[in-house]
This record gives structure tokens, C-alpha cells and sequence, in this order.
């Protein structure tokens, strides 16, 4: 039985270029956002998202299971990020009535005026480093194939090993 460590299947040149060209590109970008959001906010990239999933929410509440497949990152991960946003001011838990085990984290008014103070350069931030830099066309491109990556990646059957999940 031929496994896949047994037998690689190798990159060719051309997957080579685009898989390193994709690395590289996506830890600048990253690097360039999370420096703006830190020079501007004082926070890193992945808090800046959870503010905006919080914002987006209906009464600015999500379930912390719900904001953390949102946010695609591990329970504790976000456990650790709303800890920190609370001792800002910006978020806050509530128990859920329903459900003893769970939570909810709310936007406060505090975090909902960060949020509005820092979207501006933000935003400018992700126009500049790629959408000033792309043509239409390409912009599709690059949303479809995100997409179709994405997509692989979230199965959906039972046990599927996913950050939310863990």
C-alpha cells in the first residue's frame, strides 16, 4: 500500500512558484495588517476581526462557539482574545439564558466606537496592499479561488477537524 509519505507527489515548478508566491504574499499582508491595526488601535489583526463579527451580529452578541467559527480560530484562542478585549472595555460575556455552558460575547459601546475610529485605516490598509494593486478581473479571480480553497478546507461531515471545533 503506497502512502502519500512513501510516494510524494511533488510540486512541479509552476506549483512551486504560485504556492511560494501565495506565502509569501499572504505572511506580508498579514505582517502589513496586524503593524496598522497595532500602530492605530493597539491590537492585532484577529481582535480587529472579532469586533467587526460582534458588530455585524444582530444586538452585537454572538455565542462564543458561533464568534469562534466565524472568526475561524480554536475556542481557546478566542477565550484569550475576548479576555483581553474585556480588560480594554471593548467586549463583554453574558451567560446564556438557555444554555448553562455557554456564552455570549457583546460588543460594548466602548469597542463599537474603537472599532468605528480604526475601520477607516484599516480599510485603507487592505485597499492599498491589494485591491489598488489588481484589476477587476483579477480581484474576481483571486475571490473565487479563496473561495473554492476555503470551501475544501470547511467539510461538513461529522468529525471534521476544524480550529472552532477544537
Amino acid at each position: 500500500m503506497n502512502t502519500a509519505s512513501e510516494n510524494p507527489r511533488w510540486l512541479t515548478d509552476e506549483e512551486q512558484r504560485v504556492w511560494r508566491a501565495y506565502l509569501h504574499a499572504t505572511t506580508l499582508l498579514e505582517d502589513h495588517l496586524d503593524r496598522q491595526l497595532q500602530r492605530d488601535a493597539g491590537m492585532p489583526h484577529v481582535y480587529y476581526g472579532l469586533l467587526v463579527g460582534l458588530a455585524e451580529a444582530p444586538r452585537r452578541r454572538l455565542r462564543m462557539t458561533e464568534l469562534a467559527m466565524k472568526a475561524k480560530i480554536t475556542r481557546s484562542r478566542l477565550s484569550h482574545a475576548i479576555a483581553r478585549l474585556e480588560k480594554n472595555g471593548w467586549v463583554r460575556r453574558e451567560d446564556c439564558p438557555s444554555d448553562k455552558r455557554g456564552q455570549f460575547a457583546v460588543l460594548t459601546d466602548e469597542g463599537l466606537t474603537v472599532l468605528e475610529r480604526t475601520a477607516p485605516g484599516h480599510v485603507g490598509a487592505v485597499r492599498q496592499a491589494v485591491f489598488e494593486r489588481l484589476t477587476p478581473e483579477q480581484q474576481k479571480s483571486l475571490g473565487e479561488i479563496m473561495q473554492i480553497v476555503a470551501e475544501g478546507l470547511q467539510p461538513n461531515e461529522a468529525g471534521a477537524d476544524l480550529p472552532w471545533l477544537r
